[in-house]
């Protein structure tokens, strides 16, 4: 398949700009890592006009998606689990094209997945987790069985999504049959929810524990993204100042939520500044040290 698709990535090979190429191949049926195109051409390229674009061809009874995408935004796709189908690519793919092993070396990168990017990533599932959760809890004691339940397993899946970064890998598509061979106890409580003959508010009530003392026991360490930022100035935070922060941007929609639950659990401290409103403060926040 390769020589048939040749002759249309070589005119990209041939720019200066193009840092590397990657073909992945549909291996089965239905295939959701190459939206069910026969074939996915990825190309990396430098200084693109367009960030990203995407071309479709036919032949042979075949179909193929070209994606060129400007090497920034995959940078971006990759740290922020944007479009979590790049790094499958990225990992899964055959490089035929790779300018001074630019590719090479990015599949190395996500191998290694450095500590910083790694702290990242915990802190954008922990943050949608800590949503996920709050609004489950919510849900249950309102008697909204369904909707908690269905929060729930949301909630277990950014919890399994933080067991696999943990263990230094990318969660990006496949996460349940990876969890079940690194960590049988996130596994179990999926399990449980699932197949429990227990009636569903029981269930979920019991869920709603584990899933509680799961985020609090990870909390400080999936929040240290946040509290490493918050600790370079000795001043408090307003809130509005850490949702400008550039560096939280990936998990900025899920601060609020993500703040208020470790105000809870004390691990940040809330300060009250005098306004001129009677008895009303604003509120600001300083990470506790350890």
């Amino acid at each position: 398949m390769e020589d048939l698709l040749r002759p249309i990535y070589q005119e990209r090979a041939s720019s200066p700009n193009t840092l590397g190429i990657l073909i992945i191949e549909k291996n089965k049926p239905i295939s959701p890592v190459t939206d069910n195109f026969d074939v996915i051409l990825l190309v990396v390229v430098r200084d693109l006009a367009e960030d990203w674009f995407v071309k479709h061809y036919e032949f042979e009874n075949k179909t193929a998606a070209m994606h060129v995408v400007d090497e920034k935004l995959l940078y971006y796709w990759i740290d922020t689990s944007t479009y979590r189908r790049a790094v499958e690519w990225i990992i899964n793919g055959q490089i035929v094209f790779d300018r001074n092993e630019y590719i090479s070396n990015l599949k190395e990168q996500l191998d290694i997945f450095p500590q910083e990017k790694r702290k990242l990533k915990m802190a954008m599932e922990f943050a949608k987790l800590t949503r996920s959760y709050m609004e489950a809890k919510d849900l249950f004691q309102t008697e909204q069985y369904l909707d908690s339940y269905s929060r729930v397993i949301r909630s277990l899946h950014y919890l399994a999504r933080l067991a696999i970064i943990e263990r230094g890998y990318h969660p990006e598509v496949i996460v349940w049959n990876h969890v079940k061979r690194i960590d049988p106890e996130v596994y179990k409580l999926y399990e449980e929810l699932t197949k429990s003959n227990e009636g569903i508010d029981k269930r979920v009530e019991l869920m709603l524990l584990a899933v509680d003392f799961a985020i609090s026991t990870r909390a400080r360490t999936c929040a240290e993204h946040l509290l490493e930022l918050m600790n370079r100035k000795e001043e408090a935070w307003t809130f509005g100042e850490l949702k400008l922060e550039p560096e939280i941007e990936a998990y900025s929609l899920d601060l609020s939520s993500l703040v208020e639950y470790l105000t809870e659990k004390n691990i940040i401290e809330a300060i009250r500044v005098d306004t001129k409103g009677n008895k009303i403060y604003h509120r600001q926040y300083k990470a506790k040290l350890v």
